[in-house]
């Protein structure tokens, strides 16, 4: 069978989509292959009660890269959304990220210099020198309060896996402010799509012949002979198939329901911290794009160990795993005609930002030599 495309993308999310629309804006006859009846991947969005439901979790697009911010700004109009979640411990409510409006709930303290007094105090009864595991990051970073209440439980049900047992990487990720401000990211740019993201991804797909609900490593042969480049967006463990064993991810489970109530939290996002409480945390999506129809979409989101077949959603980048990927990588290096990328090909934990500055990089390399 003749070549009939110059590039074959396995995975319609954001760093196939990107690729795919790069390529074909350049000339290049792209096929995407999809595994799912709908594109976007885990970004897919749908309307339910006039409401734009994030079905694989809450996506929140946020940037300091203003050329990024333009490039989707190109697909879809943004909202305004800022993401202040709040934490739920047992009843009591917390402002996250770390901030004045936390600090205060916890102690009561007003001025910065009382919080930092009150941390202070607490990270020298139990500091660590050289912390080797996310309890004790924590704990050097907040004081045992906010650690006990505000990261434990959850961390613990989001990973599976005592936090001294979780590499401290994990938690530097978290922001912690002595100002009154609630907004999660330190990002220029941030919003939501106001048509959600599956309109995003149809824009940036428009001309691009794409097939659903085909696995292209159960048709690998047959499909690798239409292009001459494949770029493969899933499980790097996967094409290999496992071979050098499974690497290790966090699966999700949700429960969705739609109300009969026009606000059911008051919050898109609600982190359970208890580790009594099953669930991670709860979605109400009409809060993403300020709704105000009679009915609501809430998602209850439960944390669970991967297994294969399963859908992977968060890489465990500890030592172990990534001396495994690392071997994967340089199978993959040898692998002829095939680029891997976005967040399972490259088993690393990006931000959207970060997927389509990759996607755009390996495309704009790939489109010079092609």
């Amino acid at each position: 069978m003749p070549a009939t495309y110059d590039f074959l993308i396995v995975g319609s999310g954001l760093y196939g989509a990107v690729f795919a629309q790069q390529a074909f804006e350049a000339g290049k006859k792209c096929l995407v292959l999809e595994r799912r009846p709908h594109l976007g991947g885990n970004l897919y969005t749908q309307r339910v009660e006039g409401v734009e439901v994030h079905r694989y979790g809450a996506h929140i697009f946020h940037t300091n890269n203003e050329s990024i911010w333009r490039y989707v700004n190109r697909f879809a109009a943004f909202n305004r959304f800022v993401n202040m979640p709040v934490a739920n411990y047992k009843g009591e409510i917390y402002n996250l990220p770390f901030n004045m409006n936390t600090f205060n709930r916890m102690w009561g303290v007003v001025t910065p210099a009382q919080a930092q007094e009150e941390i202070e105090r607490q990270r020298k009864e139990s500091f660590t020198d050289a912390p080797q595991n996310l309890e004790q990051t924590a704990i050097n970073l907040v004081g045992s309060d906010i650690y006990k209440k505000l990261i434990k439980g959850y961390t613990e049900k989001q990973w599976g896996r005592p936090c001294t047992e979780l590499p401290p990487g994990i938690i530097r990720r978290l922001p912690v402010r002595f100002t009154y401000d609630n907004n999660y990211f330190n990002a220029a740019f941030q919003g939501i799509p106001v048509d959600g993201y599956t309109s995003m991804i149809e824009k940036m797909l428009c001309g691009v012949d794409v097939v659903f609900n085909e696995d292209y490593l159960k048709n690998r042969e047959k499909y690798s002979k239409l292009a001459p480049i494949a770029i493969y967006s899933g499980p790097i463990d996967e094409y290999f198939g496992y071979r050098l064993k499974p690497l290790e991810y966090r699966s999700l489970r949700f429960e969705t329901k739609t109300l009969d109530m026009e606000n059911y939290q008051g919050n898109a996002l609600v982190n359970y911290t208890d580790r009594d409480t099953p669930y991670t945390r709860v979605i109400e999506h009409k809060h993403f794009n300020f709704g105000r129809q009679p009915k609501t979409v809430v998602t209850w989101e439960f944390s669970h160990e991967w297994s294969p077949g399963e859908e992977p959603y968060y890489p465990i980048e500890d030592e172990a795993n990534l001396s495994r990927y690392g071997a994967y990588r340089e199978l993959a290096e040898k692998e002829p005609g095939v680029i891997f990328g976005g967040r399972l090909g490259a088993y690393k934990y990006f931000d959207m930002d970060q997927v389509i500055e990759q996607a755009l990089k390996s495309s704009f390399e790939l489109l010079e030599r092609y």
